[in-house]
């Protein structure tokens, strides 16, 4: 065998192997956008139930106002605590 057979054949299997490939994914393509059209036509497409948009809830303790000797409270005590934690450094 000369190596232009050997070229004529690899081109031939060449040609030969995306020809079958191109059909196949033709075929597929088609294949999908059939059932695409045939499960949109029988409505098969379509939620079960429709999703309800969520409504914010206001906080149960929305109505109440924190003491200011409670604030106070917590400021002393993250104040003490930033002042000990660079100490220890």
């Amino acid at each position: 065998m000369t190596i232009w057979e050997m070229f004529q054949q690899s081109a031939i299997l060449t040609l030969l192997g995306m020809t079958v490939v191109f059909a196949f994914l033709w075929i597929m393509i088609m294949c999908v956008n059939l059932v695409g059209k045939l499960i949109h036509k029988l409505g098969l497409d379509k939620d079960v139930q429709p999703i309800k948009p969520l409504k914010p809830e206001a906080p149960k303790n929305a109505n109440r106002t924190i003491s200011p000797e409670i604030t106070a409270a917590i400021t002393a005590s993250v104040t003490e605590y930033r002042k000990n934690e660079r100490t220890d450094e």
